[in-house]
């Protein structure tokens, strides 16, 4: 690191369990970040002030008024520009150093295997639970530690799934896709603002987590908040062996 590197992340470095070989691996990281919504705009800021290497944003969409009730990586000057260019924008002007990649697509489960192998994090920050099984799926061929978060209303939910641990579930386990959960959406159903604030900071603390190598991640548990109680309601969760992503039967 140098001098300005040094003074930057000066409040990292004085954390005994971080100091300067974690921020340095933080440099050297890559995280893909899918969505840049609600949850995409914390994860993607935080992220970025917190020094991290390199960021591949996903989102196809573009900016809309609506969107910023909540979507703090967004503004009005930013208005029909493209999500991700908008958040890539909002980084460099905290954090020029760090390089963002900027992907305005919809992303199949082709182009995400390329993505995923390429990452050292993933966060999934999408709106369907297409998106994040097909994310999820990926993640465990590859090996790569995701970190997924949802929000709808005035509930949310956090949870890391790393199949490097032996015990640890994929999403798939808890969500089975043949389960066919309702999709709720925030056009329809609407969102509390400072709720994806919450869930979108803790998934960038857990990512954050992961690459530096401290602390103990959520792999095996997820976290759900009722923000109108303010009240986390905290759950173990297993791998599951029949599991047709990450079980016995998906592994033979």
């Amino acid at each position: 690191m140098n001098d300005d590197q040094l003074l930057r992340y000066s409040r990292h470095i004085l954390l005994n369990e971080l100091g300067v070989e974690g921020q340095q691996k933080l440099l050297d990281s890559h995280a893909l970040v899918i969505g840049a919504g609600g949850l995409g705009s914390p994860v993607a800021l935080y992220l970025g002030t917190a020094g991290l290497g390199r960021i591949t944003l996903v989102d196809h969409d573009t900016v809309d008024l609506t969107n910023l009730q909540r979507q703090i990586a967004h503004d009005m000057a930013h208005v029909g520009l493209p999500k991700v260019l908008s958040a890539a924008a909002s980084i460099h002007a905290l954090n020029p150093e760090t390089r963002v990649v900027t992907l305005q697509e919809k992303v199949d489960a082709a182009r995400l295997d390329e993505l995923v192998r390429d990452a050292d994090v993933v966060l999934d920050c999408s709106d369907n639970f297409g998106t994040r099984h097909a994310v999820n799926a990926a993640c465990v061929r590859h090996g790569k530690p995701l970190v997924s978060g949802a929000a709808i209303g005035f509930d949310g939910q956090i949870a890391v799934y790393d199949t490097r641990r032996p015990e640890a579930p994929c999403y798939a386990c808890v969500f089975p896709p043949e389960a066919g959960a309702e999709e709720v959406r925030c056009a329809t159903m609407g969102v509390f603002a400072p709720l994806v604030g919450i869930i979108g900071s803790v998934q960038a603390a857990e990512a954050l987590k992961l690459l530096a190598g401290i602390g103990q991640s959520l792999a095996g548990r997820l976290q759900m908040l009722d923000a109108r109680s303010m009240e986390w309601t905290d759950i173990r969760i297993e791998r599951t062996a029949q599991c047709p992503v990450c079980g016995e039967r998906a592994a033979h």
